[in-house]
């Protein structure tokens, strides 16, 4: 298969996943509303957010976030030797002796739930919300046996290049949370919100991924052979996943330790503006990431490097036009944050708080997004070791950055010291990856870079002022007024944007833009 066929593909797999993931950002940031509207920036809505540490961390343990990158080259090289009946015994094999495993775990968790809260929050002083944390936790964690399960199901389906099913996951379990909240928190309060991750871990993740599992020709197997070489391979390739830290994964952690020592409304103020970030993050990152890696895989088993650093350098170049799409919701992060969660216990000062947070996530939305395009072509190499402790050695030295920077700026120094880690861990992960590829496309990617990094500056020197000077001549304070300063801006933003990749001589910009008019519905 070409470079351009292949290509071809991915740009419909990840429209397909882009589609997914900005429909599932905007059901999420729905599901953000309805918590900023039941609880604000509260102490609730604190032990809510500290409720998913542990699940997080169990989900982690359990590897259910990596069952796509592990087990999809095994599971592949199966039905392309066409030897369907034994790749489903070594995912019967998985599911079986795993699955176990992690009953066991949550079973574990759920008792001394406790202990394991005052470990991971100890800043959180208060025995109300301290309970209700407690409480919630305990509520959450069975989902992650929903959330394994379903990964399994989801790998298979993308291993036989069927990406609709899985993209719905997201989307059924934020409704989920959204149904349980509206349905459950007039009673219940933030209790209603856990149970709604359950129910939605359960459909979403679960009876869905099955039912599209199935479609494809699934079989199960009440079999457990753990001596079998590729049960063996899946264990040395996701354990290193399972012990290793992600910048991704020890952001959320990370969020709420450093939050607990603040003042009550930070861990929450903190997880509103990450929620806008991944907006972005989930557009240009993970939709792309999770399209391309099938293809990586494949091209990686060949043993072609070449073709598999075109690959990436493009899929990065892709990435970075992130930057000047993150500068436009930094002129508009008021705007942003009024329009969507300014409503009910989410006060004016909440809204200033999370609006003042919001640039320093942002800042890194280039990062956290290239971080795993570079991650997945070392899984695509069934290497997942260096990564993990490499990654896990950029985790551990940041905590003395975050750490001064929370001293010296409060929340938005926590804020800042996760963007720099995950900046510090993109760009030096990618440079290894250079050296041990040795990639000759690196140059364009990093003057690529460059050129987005001024091309952001010219941005922002634009829409500042006119920014500015429309506030003067709006009236402030209605949600209206938020609107028409992000409508008008945003007009502003999507004629600026050609014009300057023109000037610049930007090609990447015009193909990203024609990509995306192309598929419009009412385009012909």
């Amino acid at each position: 298969m070409s470079d351009s066929s292949t290509i071809k593909k991915i740009s419909i797999a990840s429209f397909i996943m882009m589609t997914s993931v900005f429909a599932s950002r905007v059901i999420g940031l729905a599901r953000e509303a309805v918590i900023a509207w039941a609880g604000g920036a509260k102490a609730p809505v604190d032990a809510y957010q500290v409720a998913f540490v542990i699940p997080e961390i169990l989900n982690h343990i359990a590897a259910s976030g990596f069952l796509s990158i592990t087990f999809i080259p095994i599971f592949a090289r199966y039905i392309s030797q066409g030897r369907d009946k034994e790749g489903y015994q070594v995912f019967s094999t998985i599911l079986n002796g795993f699955g176990f495993l992690l009953l066991g775990f949550i079973l574990v968790t759920m008792v001394w739930a406790p202990e394991f809260v005052r470990l991971l929050a100890p800043g959180m002083k208060d025995p109300v919300t301290f309970e209700l944390a407690v409480k919630m936790t305990r509520i959450i964690i069975p989902a992650q046996f929903f959330f394994f399960c379903g990964g399994l199901f989801m790998a298979i389906q993308f291993a036989r290049e069927k990406f609709l099913i899985p993209a719905l996951a997201p989307l059924i379990y934020n409704l989920g949370i959204i149904a349980g909240g509206v349905l459950l928190s007039p009673r219940f309060g933030m209790e209603g919100f856990a149970w709604g991750v359950l129910g939605g871990a359960f459909l979403g993740s679960f009876l869905f991924q099955f039912i599209g599992a199935a479609k494809t020709g699934m079989k199960y197997y009440l079999i457990f052979h753990p001596r079998h070489p590729d049960f063996r391979r899946y264990i040395l390739l996701t354990l290193p996943l399972m012990l290793g830290l992600t910048m991704t994964f020890s952001t959320e952690i990370l969020l709420k330790f450093f939050g607990s020592f603040l003042d009550e409304g930070r861990i929450a103020a903190m997880n509103y503006a990450i929620r806008i970030l991944f907006i972005l993050v989930g557009f240009f990152g993970q939709a792309v990431g999770m399209a391309s890696y099938p293809f990586m895989a494949k091209i990686a088993a060949l043993g072609d490097m070449d073709r598999l650093n075109r690959i990436i350098n493009q899929t990065l170049k892709f990435i970075f036009l992130a930057i000047p799409f993150s500068v436009l919701f930094m002129v508009l992060r008021h705007e942003i944050v009024q329009v969507l969660f300014q409503r009910g216990r989410f006060d004016a000062e909440a809204a200033r708080l999370t609006a003042g947070i919001l640039p320093f996530f942002l800042a890194g939305t280039f990062a956290f997004s290239a971080q795993t395009i570079v991650a997945r072509g070392y899984f695509a190499l069934q290497n997942t070791l260096f990564p993990a402790i490499f990654s896990t050695l950029c985790v551990g030295a940041s905590l003395p950055l975050i750490y001064l920077f929370m001293k010296t700026m409060g929340v938005q120094g926590v804020a800042l010291g996760l963007t720099l880690s995950a900046a510090m861990n993109s760009f030096l992960l990618f440079e290894c990856w250079n050296r041990k590829s040795q990639n000759k496309g690196k140059k364009e990617v990093y003057l690529f870079f460059l050129k987005m990094v001024f091309l952001g500056l010219m941005v922002a020197g634009v829409l500042f002022p006119v920014h500015l000077g429309l506030v003067q001549f709006i009236e402030p304070g209605s949600v209206f007024r938020a609107l028409a300063l992000c409508l008008f801006i945003g007009v502003i933003f999507l004629i600026l944007m050609p014009l300057a990749g023109k000037s610049l001589r930007i090609q990447e910009i015009s193909e990203f833009f024609d990509k995306i008019f192309s598929r419009l519905p009412f385009r012909s």
